[in-house]
């Protein structure tokens, strides 16, 4: 891989969250923990979203498509960051540095996109509830969800492929736990100038686009609730969009504020990336299930027939004997 006719180093120094043995023996529990309880939750919203028939709508697809991204985000950083803190020299070189930034970017930029495409959703459920079949079919969802994997993994192509060209001469330590494009351009000897400026554009297109496409969603979703005479039917459309509302507020919240920040690798910053990519793909099902009743009716259903399951293997074992 070509990283510039003069790079003279081959690997960087990611320094993570503490340099206390101690501490980062419980960080890896901690981390390790979470990074399970993420793949299982997120498992089972698939899961249980594919064998529920009750489930089989527009909503549950979107959300299905955003727990398999919540695995793909957490994969990215988090196995790196574990062998990181076990490891006396926490070292990643360039091309995996690389390809970290690319999936990261990636991820970002998906995990952006069909939290838009949710709220669209429930834009069309809400507001146009006599199309809204015709509007989220089949086809449509499809291509709503290739959509946002296409553009955001073109996002990233276009910004690796300038972070390519860029040389990295004698600085090598990162002061974070993973590669993020941002904390790569203080490292670089090069011009950088084109580079920021294209991360400029792909944060325009995806932080403030997509934030541009939820705010006119959830504006005349608010119109159209408070049109509505019955307090009931008011509780009912604001409580399907509660959720989706809290993992919007958390993922967007931290990832500006973390962007808006100047890399340093100061604790607050840290404490962002960690919310948005490590702790977000954590608590989306948990929002998802702890606030919507068809999940929790669909939870209670796959449990009665894991359970009748178990009677039926229990009772074929007794008669066999």
């Amino acid at each position: 891989m070509a990283l510039g006719n003069h790079s003279t180093i081959t690997e960087f120094i990611l320094l993570g969250l503490s340099a206390d043995p101690k501490i980062q023996a419980l960080l890896f529990v901690l981390f390790l923990m979470i990074y399970l309880l993420t793949l299982m939750g997120n498992l089972l919203m698939v899961l249980m979203i594919h064998i529920d028939c009750h489930l089989h709508t527009p909503m549950y697809f979107f959300l299905s498509q955003l727990s398999f991204q919540d695995i793909f985000y957490s994969s990215v950083t988090v196995p790196k960051m574990l062998e990181n803190l076990l490891s006396q020299r926490k070292a990643i070189s360039i091309e995996g540095c690389l390809a970290q930034v690319f999936f990261v970017f990636a991820a970002t930029g998906i995990e952006a996109c069909l939290l838009s495409v949710m709220a669209y959703d429930r834009y069309a459920a809400i507001c146009h509830p006599l199309l809204y079949a015709q509007v989220m079919s089949k086809q449509s969802c499809l291509k709503l969800v290739w959509g946002s994997w296409v553009v955001a993994f073109l996002d990233a192509l276009i910004n690796i492929l300038l972070a390519l060209n860029l040389d990295f001469c004698e600085i090598q330590i990162i002061h974070h736990y993973s590669c993020e494009l941002p904390s790569l351009f203080p490292l670089s000897c090069s011009d950088t100038s084109t580079n920021s400026e294209m991360l400029l554009c792909s944060a325009l297109l995806h932080a403030l686009g997509t934030c541009l496409l939820i705010f006119y969603s959830y504006a005349r979703i608010v119109f159209t609730i408070l049109s509505i005479s019955s307090s009931s039917g008011r509780s009912k459309a604001f409580s399907t969009c509660s959720s989706h509302l809290t993992a919007v507020s958390l993922f967007y919240g931290s990832a500006i504020l973390r962007h808006l920040m100047p890399t340093s690798g100061s604790p607050l910053e840290l404490i962002l990336s960690i919310q948005y990519s490590v702790v977000m793909p954590l608590v989306n099902p948990l929002i998802y299930s702890l606030k919507n009743k068809e999940v929790k009716a669909a939870v209670r259903r796959m449990k009665l027939k894991y359970l009748q399951c178990l009677r039926e293997h229990g009772r074929g074992k007794h008669e066999g004997k």
